[in-house]
Parts: C-alpha cells; structure tokens; sequence
C-alpha cells in the first residue's frame, strides 16, 4: 500500500473535500482506494452517503482492540471509508495517550488491513499540530498540502514545511510534498499573486489549483464527490489533474 496524508495547517481550506475527491479520482485511474477520517470531527462520512448513525470508526474499534476492517465501509463512490468513529471526551484522551506511545501505531493497523500492494490510503488529518497529524506524518510516504491562495493560508505555510522535515523528509520512504490551491478565485488578483509566490517559491512540487466552483458545495449537499455530481464541471477537471500528478508521485514508490 501507499500512504498519503492530506494536512493542512490551518482550518477551513476544504482538506476533506480534497481527500475525497482526489480518491475517487485516484479510484477511477485503477486503485483501491481507502479514506482514513484521522480527524476527531469524523466530517469524511457527510461526503459520501454512508449511514451516519453507525458509531464505529477507528476510534472504537482501536479502544476495543478490534481489527480496523471490521469497522471499515464500502461507498457508492468506489472507494472504501474508515471512519473516525464516535466517542466521548474521556475515551479521546485515552485513545490519544496510546498513540503518544506507540510511534507505529497507525502504520501497523494499516498494515493489519490486508490491502493491495497498488492500494492508496488517503488520510484526513484535523488541521495543525497534534498527534494525529504526526502520525499521519510519520506514516506517509507522500503529503498532499492543501491551502487556500489568500494571505492568512499562505502565512501558516511555513509552520507546515516544519512540520514536513521534523517527521517526514529524513525518511528514506518518503517520496514528496505537493502544494495544492484550493478554491482557487481566477479574478481574484490576490489570490493570483498567492499562487503566483507559490509555484516561485515551490515550484514542480504545486500539484495544481481548484478553481471555485459551486459545484463543489451543491455536491456536498448531496452527500457525493462532485466527480460523481458534476463530471463536466471545472472542479472535477481540476481534481483529475491533481490526482494525475499524484498518481505519476505514487507510480515512484514501493508498495509496502
């Protein structure tokens, strides 16, 4: 399998409609596909139609020493879903402090999955530092960074390459780093000096932009990717570009 996380260091850049969206393209170009919620939010599972009153995610089934197949969902979409799952406040804490022990814990549920040797995990990380982003961190082999081209974004990126080098760049496993613009406002001369400065200062590692789109947002609502939405729109044409440039990154690394 191979691991991408997709981060962020700041909330509200749209990160787990990037996740989904760039697996169901990555699903379409011939990969099993798997979406991890590593967010305590759990907001992957309003994208894709699954029974929302299912409890069980991760969360539970790592507090109850189950197997995370168990819990894991097929989607109309393709691509199979692990939840976050529900739990309180106390059984967060706790579920946290086992993973402040256990350096590998999140590879080796993974690897416990059984997945294909082709197979992409894609990780949903809430935004910031904690420890589920470092585990993400230290469990991929590729990172997807996911910013929005306005000033406050661009302002947190450093604090996200900080990140990069203290948990994944010394790793002779990791492949890359790729910046996408999301949301991207073409008549926004802001926003084209934003991403302008981006592709300056980061080069081939821009994977591209996603131009607003409403689209996206209508899709959302009806609980699908917009791929499966709106095929024609701008968005998914963007996404299937960005998951083109992705998917050349994966074709470098060796299956685990």
């Amino acid at each position: 399998m191979k691991i991408v996380s997709v981060v962020s260091p700041k909330g509200g850049v749209g990160k787990t409609t990037v996740t989904v969206n760039l697996g169901v393209a990555l699903q379409r170009a011939g990969h099993q596909v798997l979406l991890v919620d590593m967010d305590p939010q759990s907001a992957l599972r309003f994208h894709l139609g699954v029974d929302l009153s299912v409890p069980d995610g991760l969360a539970t089934a790592a507090l109850s020493h189950r197997p995370w197949r168990d819990v894991c969902l097929s989607t109309e979409a393709g691509v199979a879903l692990l939840p976050f799952g529900y739990i309180e406040d106390g059984a967060r804490e706790l579920l946290e402090a086992e993973m402040q022990h256990g350096g590998d814990w999140l590879r080796t549920r993974l690897a416990q999955m059984g997945l294909q040797d082709d197979a992409v995990v894609l990780l949903d990380t809430p935004p910031g530092a904690s420890v589920y982003m470092r585990h993400a961190l230290q469990a991929c082999h590729a990172a997807v960074v996911v910013t929005l081209a306005d000033a406050a974004s661009y302002a947190t990126l450093p604090s996200m390459e900080h990140m990069l080098e203290q948990y994944c760049e010394h790793r002779a496993d990791f492949d890359t780093a790729g910046y996408l613009v999301n949301q991207f406002d073409a008549a926004n001369q802001l926003a084209q000096d934003v991403t302008g400065l981006m592709r300056q200062n980061f080069g081939r590692a821009v994977i591209g932009v996603v131009h607003k789109d409403a689209a996206v947002s209508e899709a959302i609502a009806c609980r699908r990717s917009v791929l499966d939405y709106a095929p024609h729109s701008q968005a998914t044409n963007d996404f299937l570009e960005c998951a083109q440039w992705l998917n050349g990154r994966l074709a470098a690394i060796q299956p685990e």
